[in-house]
């Protein structure tokens, strides 16, 4: 048995929302106990109260989560400025959590300490299946979090989740762990056993022009494509307008044709350089890229229908969905449907659960190690065999 059920609330009221959620969450439930959990909450509630309370009703739950720019289920949609929870029941799937902290100072320390953590709950000593994370945003490269997963858990683990975030003010985020809400951390859910799942990735932006190749970097500032100043590379394909979050770099994956996504975020005219959200390798293959609004939203669409025609099982049990706050500010009022696109291609209800993130993390396809990406629509779907 694998069982999920999800919860949402939109009440203001940190303690309303959170009694809501967890009624919402018993009536589901139907008399199960549930093993973990994953929350997503919006960066103004009281989160150790909330975490507390669903502790009290849930005792020994293993959870996780963290902020974020945006919340989805299949209870309230999308929303923001609210609470939702999705919860795990199963006798045949283990699923623990670990946390690592102060990231900043050793990334590869933090999530060592995490899976370490994780792993030590666990019955059995055969590798995870996947994992989910819900890290930091702010304070370390998300690349660099996501190396030290692989380098903890084995590159053969795939590992899916998103940056916590907070509403696009770039202040301060939070992590969850437990009862504890913590920054500059690194939490996360193993899942080991009879777990089947699939996934899907795509962002909707095409690479246009010719392929470039970076010169010089320095993690994520780019000063020189083609040996010239980055600045006149975008230049080249748009005039007099500056790097945006419209027109981001595709990086190809090594000599293969897959490429994941870096935003810019701003640029210096002296240096001719362009800060990004994320690490960019050196001699990596790029081109910019481009993308219409319907572009966009097709590619939820096609994240969630290449899960599903991927999942291995016969009936999934649940879906996570990750996307990115950069598609949100840009889809502005539009930004309901990316989940409403999903939504459409359910033959039935399946619970699903998911927010807007600071980067996401997911393999590129069946074949690829996990990647930090931008601008991406990720879906996840679990179930068992």
């Amino acid at each position: 048995m694998f069982k999920a059920v999800v919860a949402h609330s939109n009440d203001p009221d940190s303690l309303s929302a959170v009694e809501e959620i967890i009624q919402q969450c018993l009536n589901s439930l139907a008399g199960d106990i549930p093993q973990a959990g994953i929350i997503f909450a919006a960066i103004d509630f009281e989160h150790s109260l909330i975490l507390q309370k669903i502790h009290q009703a849930f005792e020994g739950i293993e959870l996780i989560g963290g902020t974020t720019d945006g919340e989805i289920s299949s209870v309230l949609e999308f929303q923001q400025d609210s609470i939702a929870l999705m919860l795990f029941c199963s006798d045949e799937v283990e699923i623990h959590a670990g946390v690592g902290r102060k990231i900043s100072a050793d990334p590869i320390t933090a999530t060592k300490q995490a899976v370490e953590q994780a792993k030590a709950k666990a019955k059995t000593t055969g590798t995870p299946r996947l994992c989910l994370t819900h890290p930091e945003s702010l304070t370390t490269s998300g690349v660099l979090i996501l190396n030290g997963l692989k380098l903890a858990l084995g590159q053969d683990v795939p590992i899916f989740g998103g940056l916590a975030a907070d509403q696009s003010r770039y202040q301060n985020t939070y992590q969850f762990f437990q009862t504890e809400v913590l920054s500059d951390s690194v939490p996360i859910l193993l899942f080991s056993g009879k777990v089947l799942f699939s996934y899907g990735v795509a962002s909707g932006w095409h690479p246009i022009g010719q392929k470039s190749k970076v010169t010089k970097v320095d993690k994520n500032i780019l000063y020189e494509i083609d040996s010239k100043p980055a600045l006149d590379f975008y230049h080249h394909y748009l005039d007099s307008l500056p790097p945006s979050m419209e027109y981001p770099l595709a990086v190809f994956d090594g000599d293969t044709d897959n490429f994941y996504i870096r935003a810019p975020i701003a640029y210096n005219s002296e240096s001719g350089s362009i800060t990004f959200f994320a690490d960019i390798p050196n001699q990596a293959l790029i081109q910019i890229s481009e993308a219409g609004y319907d572009d966009i939203l097709a590619a939820s669409k096609s994240s969630f229908m290449n899960a599903l025609n991927n999942y291995p099982g016969t009936e999934a049990s649940a879906v996570l969905f990750f996307s990115c706050v950069a598609r949100r500010q840009i889809l502005g009022t539009r930004a309901h449907e990316e989940y409403e696109n999903t939504k459409l291609c359910f033959k039935k209800s399946l619970p699903a659960c998911g927010f807007y993130s600071n980067g996401e993390i997911s393999p590129i396809d069946l074949i690829s190690q996990t990647k930090f990406h931008n601008e991406t629509f990720v879906t996840l779907i679990l179930g068992i065999r």
